[in-house]
């Protein structure tokens, strides 16, 4: 069975409960997990450099915490749960190829992770990390609704 599983979270409802049904996967297959938070530049919009960058700085400063706080409630709920657990925080454009490149790079077998469930144009429009991730991972992955 899977001996690393790598789950990425993003502080929703929705991956907290994958977080916490990966968690279950673990404790019963006895695999580690990594747990993976990713955070994307700043939106850009038009204004002044000077504030561009203030405001930059600010988003990923409060990016950080946040990112800081779901991996160490993920943590808590994986050594509660008797799971090793590493947690990953990684700074990237494109969230799915991050999360492909971190369980590669960390010998991962399995990456669980949520899907938000987007339906019809909007997940046209907006498109998915989740079905990005698995258009291009070559490792096995399993999706939680």
């Amino acid at each position: 069975m899977f001996k690393h599983i790598l789950i990425p979270v993003d502080g929703t409802e929705l991956s907290v409960a994958a977080l916490d049904k990966s968690l279950t996967l673990a404790r019963e297959t006895g695999a580690k997990v990594t747990v993976l938070m990713t955070i994307e530049p700043a939106p850009i919009v038009m204004m002044a450099m000077v504030q561009l960058t203030e405001q930059q700085n600010r988003y990923h400063q409060h990016a950080k915490e946040q990112a800081a706080r779901h991996l160490g409630e993920a943590a808590a709920k994986a050594k509660a749960a008797g799971v090793p657990c590493d947690t990953v925080q990684v700074d990237h454009d494109h969230p799915y190829q991050a999360i492909i490149e971190t369980a590669a790079g960390k010998g991962c077998d399995l990456i669980a992770m949520a899907s938000h469930g987007r339906r019809g144009i909007s997940a046209l429009v907006l498109g998915s990390e989740t079905t990005k991730v698995l258009t291009h991972s070559t490792m096995p992955v399993l999706v939680y609704r």
